[in-house]
């Protein structure tokens, strides 16, 4: 007789019923408290584009207002794009698209009262504002990358507070 070791057992996960189907989580009991999120994403990009954003003379229009507000939008759609996410009346949602070197910058904050957080409101409006600089960008640039797209702060909820640590530290 072995004395192997029994596996674990799975973490109960709050949206997968006991019959294994996907749910969305009943938050009915929880309390409205005071949310925010805050997300981050960058688009590589062609030192020809980094040009045309600059000179405004990309054809479609301009490009950091357009993302800008494409991740507001988005925001206030997330609940029709993730099926489990909650409709959420949302208090605030800032979102600004900036031009770096070699890449466009996207930051969105989000903030809510609510029974439930609000961080993939602020990750749907970072990437369909990224999304909106390769639409916008494509013809002067195939290549674009969206990359580092990340919640850097959340504040509220059980779970209390978050910072992510500065870019590139992980």
């Amino acid at each position: 007789m072995t004395n192997a070791a029994q596996p674990a057992r799975p973490t109960q996960l709050s949206h997968v019923a006991p019959d294994g189907s996907a749910r969305m989580v009943d938050v009915g009991d929880k309390p409205i408290t005071a949310r925010s999120a805050s997300a981050e994403g960058f688009v590589r990009i062609s030192a020809e584009l980094e040009r045309a954003i600059r000179d405004n003379t990309v054809r479609k229009g301009s490009v950091l207002e357009v993302a800008r507000l494409a991740g507001v939008l988005a925001a206030k759609r997330t609940d029709e794009l993730i099926p489990l996410c909650h409709t959420l009346p949302l208090d605030a949602v800032e979102v600004a698209a900036t031009l770096e070197e070699g890449r466009v910058r996207v930051a969105a904050t989000i903030r809510t009262q609510s029974r439930t957080g609000v961080e993939m409101e602020a990750l749907t409006a970072v990437t369909v504002a990224c999304l909106t600089v390769i639409d916008m960008g494509k013809a002067i640039d195939k290549a674009m990358v969206i990359e580092g797209v990340r919640i850097t702060e959340k504040h509220g909820g059980r779970g209390g507070s978050f910072k992510a640590p500065p870019e590139g530290s992980r």
